[in-house]
């Protein structure tokens, strides 16, 4: 019996990110088209047979919400031109911030997201570095959540930064920060914020002694920049010798470059699951094609991922 063929297409939110995944597996990238109607609305069409195939489609789902809106339409073109399975792989995953219920009459997104891509037809998700692990738990399909941190640790290791500090900006990604400290043999310190309301932060304590040492920051996305910018002047004005950051998703909403740039952090390191364009001296991209082309390879193989990810 044949094998089913490998094809792999992308959403117009994720075209170069795609392109170079097929760049380092070596396959081609599928043919499709987004018309559009003259009041806007979309209709993608596959330009090529996917009958009984693997079907791999590259979205990330950051603003505007019309690119989640042409992903769940891709997923449904191509469940009814009969691909075999349909992989859906969001290298940032939209609406995760929104992961529990904790304030009164708000939406579930993380969990209607999950539903709705269910619903058009995905087979199995990839993504990387969701903002809150529970997530993998709101799917009834496969869930293969990457990590960033198997480009990210080595990377910061080449830097050769000497005492090095890892900084949590806050709480909740104490674990994410942890797992590198111990990785990177580093010490680390916790930024203690009190937040108002979403992009709001009310004052910041820091947890853990910065002085005489380089620290890096280490946080799943920039929006807005102002933590990180703050949480960046409250380390240099604790004594460190120099403060960087990474982040795996680069929303950088609003003037988040310029405060970036405007602030005493000397490098930040983020990745191209949401691709960007800027001409900041600071900003640095590292690309994440290859462990998503490694994922996908193997996941077509039938194949462990295991060793995809540090341990």
């Amino acid at each position: 019996m044949e094998k089913r063929k490998f094809q792999l297409f992308a959403g117009s939110a994720s075209l170069e990110l795609a392109q170079r995944m097929c760049e380092y597996d070596g396959c081609e990238l599928g043919k499709v088209e987004l018309f559009r109607f003259q009041d806007g609305e979309m209709q993608p069409r596959y330009n090529e047979s996917i009958r009984g195939n693997e079907v791999f489609i590259v979205q990330s789902t950051h603003p505007p919400a019309e690119y989640f809106l042409e992903l769940l339409l891709m997923i449904d073109g191509a469940k009814r031109a009969s691909a075999h399975t349909i992989t859906v792989v969001m290298p940032y995953f939209g609406y995760a911030r929104q992961d529990r219920k904790d304030q009164p009459r708000v939406s579930f997104g993380a969990k209607l997201v999950a539903n709705l891509l269910t619903a058009a037809g995905a087979d199995r998700i990839v993504t990387m570095d969701l903002h809150a692990g529970q997530i993998q738990g709101f799917f009834d399909i496969p869930l293969d959540n990457l990590e960033a941190s198997t480009i990210f640790v080595p990377f910061i290791r080449s830097l050769s930064l000497e005492p090095l500090v890892i900084a949590s900006p806050d709480m909740g990604g104490v674990k994410r920060a942890r797992f590198y400290a111990n990785h990177l043999k580093a010490e680390l310190v916790i930024v203690d914020k009190e937040r108002i309301r979403p992009n709001e932060v009310k004052g910041m304590q820091l947890i853990g002694d910065v002085r005489g040492k380089h620290v890096v920051i280490v946080d799943d996305m920039i929006d807005t920049a102002g933590t990180l910018c703050s949480a960046a002047e409250l380390i240099i004005e604790r004594g460190a010798l120099s403060v960087r950051a990474v982040a795996t998703h680069p929303l950088l909403s609003g003037n988040a470059i310029q405060k970036i740039d405007n602030s005493p952090l000397a490098e930040v390191f983020v990745t191209d699951t949401i691709p960007i364009s800027s001409n900041s001296i600071k900003i640095k991209v590292l690309s994440v094609a290859p462990i998503f082309a490694q994922a996908l390879r193997k996941i077509y193989n039938f194949e462990s991922i295991s060793s995809l990810f540090l341990t």
